[in-house]
């Protein structure tokens, strides 16, 4: 299979479509194999417009809402970033070529041993993995300019708003199904958070996050 034909096909077809026009984000999704972060079984699945699983529970995203959650994100090449359910490490490879320095985090050891083990083969070097409660986001490698949620939750913790910076992002999908909504959160001088609602935005829910955790103004 011409994997490079298809990841271009991707962008074309599935990105460039849904009105993501931000030049990094495409070139950074052109630039990382897809192919090399799913199961070996489901290579030739990689660049397909659906999600793809990738442990139980555990999906890569779909392109299209991944990159518009990406511009929403309007990462910088400053930018420290958490990319918190980063599963095989696809997200954050896309991300360490906008960035100057991501860290993934990752709940599942499987998961986040096989994320470390391809962006080291693949020699992206500004990205670490971190193995952890994704509930609990990453306060060692705090703060950050950027949060990248990887999936729908309910509600997020308290502790993403503490380690981010002042002027600092949060993107994230709150709800279930069709429902979902992309929200941006933004932290704004004196600690004080505001927030957006961006599209409506269907994405498979990450694991970890109850409807008993909230952030309260």
């Amino acid at each position: 299979m011409d994997f490079q034909a298809a990841r271009t096909r991707m962008v074309d077809n599935q990105v460039r479509t849904t009105d993501v026009t931000d030049y990094e984000i495409l070139k950074a999704m052109l630039s990382v194999p897809r192919e090399e972060f799913v199961p070996a079984n489901r290579r030739e699945l990689a660049y397909i417009d659906e999600d793809i699983p990738v442990a139980p529970g555990r999906y890569l995203m779909e392109p299209s809402p991944f990159a518009k959650l990406l511009q929403l994100a309007d990462i910088r090449p400053q930018d420290h970033v958490l990319d918190v359910g980063c599963a095989t490490g696809y997200s954050t490879a896309v991300i360490g070529r906008m960035a100057r320095s991501v860290v993934g985090l990752e709940s599942d050891p499987a998961l986040a041993a096989a994320a470390a083990s391809t962006l080291d083969r693949l020699g992206i070097g500004n990205c670490t993995v971190v193995e952890g409660p994704l509930v609990d986001g990453c306060a060692q490698h705090a703060p950050y300019d950027v949060i990248f949620i990887e999936g729908a939750v309910q509600r997020l913790p308290d502790a993403f708003f503490e380690q981010i910076k002042i002027g600092g992002r949060i993107v994230v999908v709150e709800g279930v199904g069709n429902a979902a909504l992309a929200r941006l959160f933004l932290k704004e001088a004196h600690g004080v958070v505001s927030d957006r609602i961006a599209f409506n935005c269907c994405v498979k829910a990450l694991p970890g996050f109850g409807r008993e955790q909230s952030f309260v103004f």
